[in-house]
């Protein structure tokens, strides 16, 4: 297993910057949310992807993929029943999709939950299927690529629909393409009423990339779960990626946290 991080830790720094402080940390590979490269992430072009790819490699870190999908235009939806903004979603998703293989990443985090909540009017099993043919089109683009989907389960405090690792594998099998596969996330996974590491177990043929950080929306170590069976999990289950850190309170500084997390998950891991 690798160490990789998020760049939106360091608001609005140069990506160059960015690549320079990471690695000097200690991180390997870097994870993307377009927000941060343009404010709106359909106006990002090719120059775009060419020009961030050389900035990592010149840090001498890899780009490992994209994640905050559909974070910006706040509109974007995939379970409406508004057939032209899921038609944009789509569209959307399929760019990022061409960009993150020509940045060298492989995986796309779908996270993205205020794009997926579900009204109360809405039918569930209506609304899931409707999800299922956006992330669909966005996966037959993504495969061409060498890219794959990374469908992100998420506490319910946080979103309506695809809450566990198990509903998120059933959208996956009604996607049905080869690039549409599940993350997994520590944070959304201590809201389940499962054990962390039961869910890795049972998700093992499905999940390929994993998110570290804690509940208290900090690093890993820097809260009340304790990574040593999550990391035992892993390896049992021969996870083989990246473990991606990815926080929401950035109070300590990017690069304090940025420090702390990657010492732990060292720590645990020479255990």
């Amino acid at each position: 297993m690798r160490y990789a991080i998020c760049n939106e830790h360091w608001g609005q720094l140069p990506f160059a910057q960015v690549c320079e402080r990471i690695a000097a940390v200690g991180y390997e590979g870097v994870e993307i949310a377009p927000f941060t490269l343009n404010e709106d992430p359909r106006e990002l072009t090719e120059h775009d992807a060419i020009r961030v790819c050389k900035d990592a490699r010149n840090a001498g870190i890899e780009i490992i993929g994209l994640h905050w999908l559909l974070t910006r235009p706040a509109f974007l939806h995939i379970t409406t029943p508004d057939a032209t903004l899921r038609r944009d979603a789509a569209k959307l998703g399929r760019h990022l999709a061409r960009l993150c293989g020509m940045m060298g990443g492989k995986v796309m985090v779908w996270g993205s939950p205020k794009a997926r909540n579900l009204l109360p009017e809405w039918n569930y099993d209506d609304a899931f299927a409707r999800a299922a043919e956006v992330v669909r089109s966005v996966a037959e683009e993504a495969g061409r690529y060498g890219v794959t989907i990374a469908m992100e389960p998420l506490g319910r405090t946080e979103t309506n629909i695809f809450n566990t690792a198990e509903e998120t594998i059933r959208f996956c099998k009604l996607v049905d393409h080869p690039a549409c596969k599940l993350h997994l996330d520590v944070k959304a996974m201590s809201d389940e009423s499962k054990p962390i590491p039961q869910i890795i177990h049972e998700s093992k043929d499905w999940f390929v990339h994993f998110h570290t950080n804690d509940p208290n929306l900090l690093g890993p170590g820097m809260g009340e779960v304790k990574y040593e069976p999550i990391i035992q999990a892993l390896r049992e289950v021969n996870y083989q990626g990246w473990l991606s850190t990815e926080v929401f309170k950035y109070d300590l500084g990017p690069d304090v946290i940025a420090q702390r997390s990657i010492e732990y998950l060292k720590q645990v891991m020479a255990a």
